[in-house]
């Protein structure tokens, strides 16, 4: 099993009602002999068992624990393996088991503990879900490999370029194409992709990325682009249909001769504003070394002698947004730009609200958290500034922060937007995680901390999982 997952018992089925299918990933099920018990169900990511192993006293609800893990047999699908994970011996097929593995078939019965007597019996079921695996796909996405590289937001309307297959929004691929050809003096000649400057020979809109698009604004909400910003870009869209872009020649059959690397090498003149022009003092001197910035993709001088950084710290990607506010240069300029937002340093951000990405995405961690700064009577960005203070005076422990460079990094360190999320997620786990019990909303403070803590998989696909357990701790079981 891998680390942070976790299976949950599910609701008893409804004697009128027809049975209710189970979800993908299930292909095995434990059924207890007392009906008023529930159901556990087995899921092939998630093969720890979490349920009552003792009936319920007095009517109320018993309490759930992990008493054992089932997996599926490799090649034979109708035979399974049983693991004892409780501090005492279970009971398979009238066998004790301590801690050791045994297996198990369809009927094979299973006492929660030594004997049977004051502990649940389930029979061992597996489902019938022939082609589940072949009808149903999970696909994990990193929600920054889902933005377009020009406006840094999440795609709308996404297209793709090829042959270099990166993707943009339909409107900002279509005013980038508008203003280089406008730009290039030789109008055969195809764009260059923003982000990898390969020669674009044709785009088309991506319909299986517009669905995964629209499924993360499901579940992020706050990615979600104002009525006016989505008006403006469908504006600017022009990509309907596939587009072939330049003048294709006919390619020969016949083998042509090798030439010089610069002669097979068809790079678009797009030189920085200081190749072109002196600002701030500055001019690029010939073979000047350039840093290609990982925001618009325009290009700036490399210079190590000047107080303006040109890297994230946090990521160490060139951003060239403070470099040319700092050289008064502007889009009026050249549209290879970045806007000064992108790129800045920590003290200089200021933030209204919590991200819903802060706590790994879990929505009841992030509610719980607004609420404890609606109770201290501080601001969010009041709240951030006392960490940040904290964090400068090397008051926190820095081995949980996903950065580069992390002991380097104060709040006058310039860094990315990405990074800063990061940053910002950080220090609201500190928040949280030094906060008193007693002065947590009365639900949260009696929950009990998940075993995994923030690295917990199960709280972002189990609900109730997540709603039950406290996640803003460290792990004590599994690898931290």
């Amino acid at each position: 099993m891998d680390a942070g997952e976790c299976s949950t018992s599910t609701k008893p089925p409804q004697p009128s009602a027809a049975s209710t299918p189970p979800s993908p990933s299930v292909w095995a099920r434990l059924v207890p002999a007392d009906s008023a018990c529930p159901v556990v169900e087995v899921a092939e990511d998630d093969s720890v068992v979490c349920s009552l192993v003792a009936p319920a006293c007095g009517g109320g609800e018993g309490e759930e624990v992990a008493w054992c893990e089932i997996k599926r047999n490799a090649g034979d699908a109708s035979s399974a393996t049983i693991r004892n994970l409780s501090s005492d011996a279970i009971i398979v097929d009238g066998i004790i088991v301590k801690q050791e593995c045994v297996g198990i078939k369809p009927g094979s019965e299973i006492v929660s503990g030594p004997q049977k007597e004051g502990h649940l019996i389930y029979t061992f079921e597996i489902t019938e879900e022939e082609d589940h695996e072949k009808k149903n796909v999970k696909i994990v996405l990193d929600i920054e490999n889902a933005k377009c590289s020009i406006c840094l937001n999440l795609w709308h309307d996404v297209v793709t370029v090829a042959p270099c297959l990166h993707n943009f929004c339909n409107g900002c691929f279509s005013e980038w194409l508008r203003r280089s050809s406008s730009n290039s003096r030789d109008k055969s000649q195809s764009a260059a992709c923003p982000q990898c400057r390969t020669a674009v020979q044709s785009v088309g809109r991506n319909h299986f990325l517009h669905n995964i698009e629209e499924a993360i604004l499901q579940s992020f909400s706050s990615l979600q682009r104002s009525d006016e910003e989505i008006a403006l870009l469908e504006s600017y869209a022009s990509v309907k249909s596939n587009i072939v872009l330049g003048k294709q020649k006919n390619q020969s059959r016949k083998r042509r001769f090798s030439r010089s690397t610069s002669d097979e090498i068809n790079i678009p003149d797009l030189p920085c504003p200081q190749c072109r022009n002196e600002f701030g003092g500055f001019r690029c001197s010939p073979g000047a070394v350039h840093s290609q910035c990982n925001g618009c993709g325009g290009m700036m001088p490399a210079r190590s002698n000047i107080s303006i950084p040109q890297k994230c710290l946090g990521c160490d990607k060139a951003f060239c947004g403070a470099y040319w506010c700092s050289q008064g240069v502007n889009s009026s300029h050249c549209n290879l730009i970045c806007n000064q937002d992108t790129f800045k340093s920590i003290s200089q951000r200021h933030i209204s609200a919590l991200p819903d990405t802060v706590h790994g995405g879990n929505p009841y961690e992030k509610d719980i958290t607004e609420r404890c700064i609606q109770q201290s009577g501080k601001t969010l960005q009041a709240v951030i500034s006392e960490w940040i203070s904290k964090f400068d005076n090397m008051e926190i422990d820095r081995s949980r922060l996903q950065l580069n460079n992390v002991n380097a990094i104060t709040s006058r360190t310039y860094i990315c937007n990405h990074c800063y999320s990061k940053f910002i997620d950080f220090l609201l786990y500190w928040f949280r995680a030094s906060m008193p019990r007693n002065l947590l909303p009365p639900d949260a403070a009696d929950r009990e901390s998940c075993w995994y803590g923030f690295m917990c998989r199960t709280q972002h696909h189990r609900p109730d999982h997540a709603k039950k357990l406290n996640h803003v701790c460290r792990p004590t079981r599994g690898n931290p």
